[in-house]
């Protein structure tokens, strides 16, 4: 008889059991009830499917798997994830709807949103970073698809300009979204996302913008809104003139020793200046220009050996077009030039002078250091956009009306909340990134068991200290 000396293979029996994640419906759950949600949307449709159950839906496969609609559908439309959400089978079209019907109101539930956070949460202040950037949009029907800067790096791709309000550090929690043209530049735009929120933000609260939106008529907004702004400015003659030219260091006071940053601060009657140098920002600057001055110099070399060979042009420095015709007349200093001196002439045609410098505005009185700080750390709304575009994955957007992209953003926006505020009541999770969020709470799995009684068994499996720490309130009731 043959001694067996290994296991056998169990037989795999198919069965009716499903898993699915279950730590993201939870987190979504929890906070749609804490901010009272079914109030904000539940107004705006009273038939049909309950559309409070098809947002939760919506916004929880955003941070589960977030594909599709298409593919959100398949994923809500089986028994046990529908039971879930109090839902009947339903077709694609009825996520469609409900995208629509968030679109066209999309204005009103934020401002609803705004309500329910600052009714709940008691923030310690309404400092606010403003930003915005551009989201690449698939499909021609949307009259909000235009083309424009692009900072997604699609300049072939029609966009929509989105702006983002977050209350500043250590807050960081989103409070208002605005949607515009792709066309839309961020000086106009601001009008929209500044409205939007200067009614939850209390009088003196500082109000922070970058340099692409600042100009005279927002600005004074914010002051008739009885608020403080600190914004960056382009460096200009008069700058040169004043500051930059007789610049010393030993006279200025040093603001930043690790990345060598001095600055001088100047008074007008109705703002400050605060003009900086960096060192390390003068290093990368003129980095940048030394390799264009290789860059243009190569450029002169190359057509200048065409010259001497007798050839034409290269290719790459002509006009490529059969519909445009072009003679060309050209030649180099380089004949009459040394390599050090044509390298000279480019460096004086690059550099201006002011390299390492940059310079901040404000009608509140700030130290240098104070400003810069300030200014610095609203970094983190870009961290926002980070996360909206690549965990969240509200790019590309591929639904067509303009109310289904403006209902997409806002399922975006939820779940951005969502995130932003688990990291904000976490103190622990405060530098978690909203990947690790979601994979976290992704890997808390539900099996619906089906007994041979007929009746349906539970299994939660793969608690984490992550999941365990967002849901804890929640594990009691399962």
């Amino acid at each position: 008889m043959k001694k067996q000396t290994s296991l056998r293979t169990e037989v795999i029996t198919p069965n009716e059991n499903i898993s699915f994640p279950i730590g993201t419906i939870l987190a979504v759950q929890k906070y749609y009830l804490r901010l009272g949600l079914s109030r904000v949307f539940g107004k705006h449709k009273d038939r049909g499917r309950d559309i409070n159950s098809l947002v939760k839906a919506l916004v929880s496969y955003r941070l589960t798997e977030n594909q599709s609609i298409t593919k959100a559908a398949l994923w809500t439309n089986r028994k046990e994830v529908l039971d879930t959400f109090n839902l009947q089978s339903f077709e694609q079209r009825t996520f469609y709807r409900a995208l629509e019907t968030i679109g066209n109101n999309y204005l009103e539930i934020i401002a609803d949103i705004q309500d329910a956070l600052f009714q709940t949460y008691d923030f310690e202040h309404t400092n606010a970073n403003l930003d915005w950037t551009s989201l690449v949009l698939y499909g021609d029907k949307c009259p909000l698809g235009k083309y424009g800067y692009s900072r997604d790096h699609r300049p072939d791709k029609k966009q929509i300009a989105v702006g983002v309000t977050e209350l500043a550090k250590p807050i960081n929690v989103p409070i208002g979204m605005t949607i515009r043209a792709g066309n839309v530049n961020d000086q106009v735009h601001f009008n929209d996302t500044f409205n939007q929120v200067k009614r939850c933000l209390r009088e003196g609260s500082m109000v922070v913008i970058d340099q692409g939106a600042n100009r005279r008529e927002n600005l004074e907004c914010v002051e008739h809104s009885k608020l403080k702004y600190l914004t960056a400015r382009q460096i200009n003659k008069s700058d040169e003139a004043t500051w930059i030219k007789g610049f010393d260091k030993a006279g200025a006071e040093l603001v930043d020793e690790n990345r060598g940053v001095y600055g001088l601060k100047k008074r007008f009657p109705s703002r400050f200046n605060y003009l900086y140098f960096s060192e390390q920002l003068y290093g990368q600057q003129m980095e940048a220009k030394t390799r264009k001055v290789e860059r243009l110099l190569r450029e002169a070399e190359t057509i200048q050996q065409s010259l001497e060979n007798n050839r034409g042009l290269p290719k790459r420095y002509r006009i490529n077009n059969p519909l445009i015709d072009c003679e060309y007349s050209y030649q180099t200093k380089l004949a009459s030039l040394s390599e050090s001196e044509a390298r000279a002439i480019l460096r004086k045609a690059s550099i201006t002078g002011r390299e390492g410098f940059f310079c901040l505005v404000s009608n509140k009185d700030l130290t240098l250091r104070e400003a810069l700080a300030i200014y610095r750390e609203k970094d983190s709304i870009e961290k926002i956009f980070h996360s909206l575009k690549n965990e969240v994955e509200i790019k590309p957007l591929r639904v067509w009306t303009e109310a289904g992209v403006c209902g997409a953003l806002i399922i975006g926006f939820l779940a951005q909340l969502f995130i932003s505020l688990i990291r904000f009541e976490h103190q622990e999770m405060k530098h978690t990134s909203p990947k690790s969020i979601k994979i976290g709470l992704s890997n808390l799995t539900v099996t619906v068991e089906k007994q041979k009684t007929g009746r349906i068994k539970r299994i939660y499996s793969n608690f984490n200290p992550l999941s365990t720490v967002i849901l804890g309130q929640n594990y009691a009731k399962t």
